[in-house]
C-alpha cells in the first residue's frame, strides 16, 4: 500500500525526513509530494485555493489507487486538513488516514498569523518584510531542528508567499463547510498532537476526536511540529495503525 505524506504551510516535503527515516519503509511504498508553490512551481491556472489543493491531492490519491489500490494518507498542518477533506470525498480510495496538529474543527478560530494572512494589504505587508532568516528562526524556535528549518526556509519565495495568502483567504469560513461535512470520513483514522501547539490548541483535537470517535495520541512538551519532535513514536503508531 502506498503511503502519501502531505506537508503543511509554510513547509516543504523536507519536514518529513525524520519520520521517513524512522519508518524505514522501502522507497517504493512512501511518497512525500510537494504542494504546488511549496518548493515546486505553481501550475498554470492553479489558483492556490483550498479547493485547488484538494483537487491536487485527489489526483495524487487516484494515481496511486489505480496502481496499487487504496492509499494510507498522513498529513500535518494544512496537509492534515487536506487529507481529511480528501478522505471524506473519496473514502473508497483511502485505506487509512492519520493527521497531526491541524483539523477542520467547527469551533476553531484561526491563529493570529493566519488572520494577518487573510487580511488584504496587511497580509501583503507581512509577506513583504518576511525573509528567509526570520522564517528559519521561527521554525527552529517552534521545534524544528536548525538544519531542517533552514532547508525549509530556503524555499521561502514569491510563489510560496502568494500561495499562502490565496490558500488562507479561501479558507476563512472553513468551519462552516468542511468541518460540517465529516459524515463520510473513513473510520480508520488517527490523530497525533503536540500539547503545546501555539497555533491549534489541543482542545480542538479533543473536540474533533470525540465528534468522529477517533483515537487521539497526545504528546507533552511538544508543539506544532510534534511529528518531528516525536518522530520515533509517531512511526511506531503508524506501523500499528497500518497493520
Amino acid at each position: 500500500m502506498m503511503k502519501l505524506l502531505v506537508h503543511g504551510v509554510p513547509d516543504t516535503p523536507a519536514m518529513w525526513d525524520p519520520l521517513v527515516d524512522a519508518l524505514q519503509l522501502p522507497p517504493s511504498e512512501i511518497e512525500c509530494p510537494a504542494l504546488p508553490g511549496f518548493s515546486v512551481p505553481v501550475p498554470d491556472g492553479f489558483d492556490c485555493s483550498k479547493e485547488a489543493y484538494v483537487d491536487w491531492l485527489l489526483s495524487e490519491v487516484e494515481r496511486h489507487y489505480k496502481a496499487t489500490g487504496p492509499v494510507d494518507l498522513v498529513g500535518h498542518d494544512w496537509g492534515a486538513i487536506l487529507v481529511i477533506r480528501a478522505a471524506c470525498l473519496k473514502p473508497d480510495m483511502v485505506r487509512s488516514w492519520a493527521v497531526a496538529n491541524a483539523l477542520p474543527e467547527r469551533n476553531y478560530k484561526w491563529h493570529r498569523t493566519a488572520r494577518i494572512w487573510q487580511t488584504p494589504l496587511v497580509g501583503e505587508a507581512f509577506m513583504a518584510v518576511s525573509n528567509r532568516r526570520q522564517i528559519a528562526s521561527a521554525l527552529s524556535q517552534a521545534g524544528l531542528p536548525e538544519v531542517l528549518a533552514w532547508e525549509e526556509a530556503r524555499h521561502w519565495n514569491k510563489d510560496m508567499r502568494q500561495a499562502i495568502l490565496a490558500l488562507y483567504r479561501s479558507a476563512r469560513k472553513i468551519a462552516d463547510t468542511w468541518a460540517m461535512e465529516l459524515d463520510t470520513l473513513p473510520e480508520r483514522g488517527m490523530v497525533f498532537w503536540g500539547d503545546d501547539d501555539p497555533f491549534v490548541p489541543v482542545e480542538a483535537a479533543i473536540r474533533f476526536c470525540e465528534e468522529v470517535d477517533i483515537p487521539l495520541h497526545r504528546n507533552a512538551d511538544t508543539g506544532h511540529w510534534s511529528i518531528v519532535q516525536r518522530a520515533g513514536r509517531f512511526a511506531k503508531l503508524l506501523h500499528s495503525h497500518w497493520a
